[in-house]
């Protein structure tokens, strides 16, 4: 990142930067990184860390203070204060001067003599690397820290989720539109040849340098050379394409206020997650997929998917949206009022409480929804396939999912009515088919058959209803036995049926199986 028309700034910028690199090198000469705390203060004491009890964390460390890694903790992890004089035995005085110097230590006060982080510098291990994310300070950890308008978010749930719903797979080019303080592009350093991250906030790009700089003092590792730009949007970008896009933009849903830059977008509603997945298209290369998370509002009186759909092209691409998470308005306000250390039962916190839900009453909002957009570049000629469905339990390895849901899309894209009666296919291994029954009402005594449902045991969880048919036909296929056709007329003839009209009844359901992936195309089976 360059700053050519403030050299001043350019050079505070570097200072920092090079500070960084070497403060990475001492730490994790410490141990001080996500296993070396994990394993020095125990598991309960290192969940007590991450839920924002500090008390709990200096209690399991009570016998151990003076040791060098529970300093790092002390200062680093919990912000309290230590004396120069005990961190010049850890980091030596030049290092622990040059630390004070460009603002990563320094006094909490004036008047204090000790000194302690006055960022967030948290290990984090990704993809078996150990890195460091640079950030302004988590509030959780501090009673009075109320983080101010230009606060750059450190590692939360929501960045943690997209990290792991974003496919690591092998691409030349990647753009982390938004990278903040930078941890989407470290799950891109052993999968892309060039990573792009921008920012409009110089404040993040300058944390996003500091985490992705290396203990050598370069932004590279192994495979990957990252490009730091500063700009809005797609502004640094223009004329470009990439084979993935990854974005947690500042997607909170209310008035076109900017109070907060890493959440609010200054665009009114959802506009922030409508100008991505309009736009995002125009970025992508010919089968490019990109990542992101949005926000979206529930209208009175429409339906939520028409309006996420609406956002896309007619043609030219595949999206999945998946709603992970609905709220009301008011728990909605709630929410970050606390993300910004405002008590919603003060002045203050009522006064913005009426604010937003003025707000949305005046635009009919009954809710808010939140979740991830999934969305691959097809070709222009192809029309578009969007679905937008609610899932709301947790879900392992959801880009793995991802990936696979598009190779099956593409699969039935490719194919016309009789080439998917024609295929063979292979039941996924672990589902499982359960029968319901229900107390016989008439009878008052015994069990009625009520529903039969197959569910998937694993990734996303789904489950379908199915009947007695359509449960035969699914155990009759086989990845080198009949084709999906043999097996319904042999089906069909079993039981005196037309065949021709049980192909037709039993097409639909079988195209929906294979979208969810509870049937696998044995063309697929090699890559599933």
């Amino acid at each position: 990142m360059k700053f050519p028309a403030t050299d001043h700034l350019q050079e505070q910028h570097d200072d920092f930067v090079r500070c960084a690199a070497q403060l990475k090198a001492a730490l994790i000469s410490y141990e001080f990184t996500a296993d070396g705390v994990r394993e020095f203060l125990g598991e309960n004491a290192y969940k007590a860390l991450y839920r924002g009890e500090p008390h709990a964390v200096l209690f399991s460390m009570r016998n151990s203070r003076t040791q060098p890694l529970a300093q790092l903790i002390t200062v680093f992890l919990l912000h309290r204060a230590l004396s120069e004089e005990d961190l010049t035995k850890i980091f030596g005085s030049e290092l622990l001067h040059d630390l004070i110097r460009v603002g990563i230590l320094g006094p909490k006060s004036a008047n204090e003599s000790h000194v302690t982080a006055l960022i967030d510098i948290h290990p984090h291990r990704v993809d078996g690397n150990d890195y460091f994310v640079f950030s302004d300070c988590d509030a959780s950890q501090l009673s009075n820290y109320i983080p101010g308008k230009d606060h750059v978010l450190g590692v939360g749930a929501a960045s943690l989720s997209l990290l792991s719903a974003t496919s690591r797979s092998a691409v030349s080019s990647v753009l982390d539109l938004g990278t903040g303080s930078g941890i989407q592009v470290l799950g891109q350093l052993h999968a892309a040849e060039s990573i792009t991250a921008t920012d409009i906030h110089p404040r993040a790009l300058l944390f996003a340098h500091a985490t992705l700089v290396d203990t050598a003092g370069l932004i590279s590792d192994n495979r990957a050379t990252v490009d730091i730009q500063r700009g809005s949007w797609f502004e640094p970008v223009r004329g470009r394409r990439f084979d993935r896009i990854i974005a947690n933009p500042p997607f909170v849903v209310g008035p076109d206020d900017v109070s907060h830059i890493y959440r609010d977008s200054g665009l009114a509603l959802d506009g922030a997650t409508q100008l991505l997945m309009e736009n995002i298209p125009d970025y992508l290369n010919m089968d490019g997929t990109a990542t992101l998370l949005g926000s979206w509002i529930h209208e009175s009186g429409h339906s939520f998917q028409q309006r996420l759909a609406s956002w896309l092209p007619d043609k030219g691409v595949m999206c999945w949206i998946l709603e992970r998470d609905r709220v009301s308005p008011e728990h909605y306000c709630g929410t970050w009022l606390r993300d910004e250390s405002i008590d919603p039962r003060s002045e203050q916190g009522a006064h913005k409480t009426l604010h937003w839900l003025d707000f949305f009453a005046s635009h009919h909002v009954l809710a808010i929804g939140f979740g991830f957009v999934f969305i691959k570049r097809i070709s222009d000629d192809l029309p578009s396939d969007i679905l937008v469905e609610e899932l709301t339990h947790p879900i392992e390895d959801l880009a793995q999912e991802a990936e696979e849901y598009f190779a099956r899309i593409s699969w039935l894209h490719a194919q016309t009515e009789n080439e998917i009666l024609q295929a063979r296919y292979q039941v996924r291994p672990g589902i499982a088919q359960e029968e319901i029954s229900v107390a016989d009402a008439g009878e008052a005594m015994g069990f009625v058959p009520a529903a039969r449902r197959i569910t998937r045991m694993d990734g996303p969880r789904w489950s379908h209803d199915i009947d007695a048919e359509l449960a035969a036909i699914l155990a009759g296929l086989h990845p080198e036995g009949l084709n999906l056709s043999e097996v319904i007329e042999l089906f069909a003839i079993s039981r005196g049926l037309d065949p021709d009209l049980t192909q037709q009844a039993a097409l639909p359901a079988v195209v929906d199986l294979i979208r969810h992936g509870f049937i696998i195309p044995a063309d697929l089976l090699s890559g599933s």
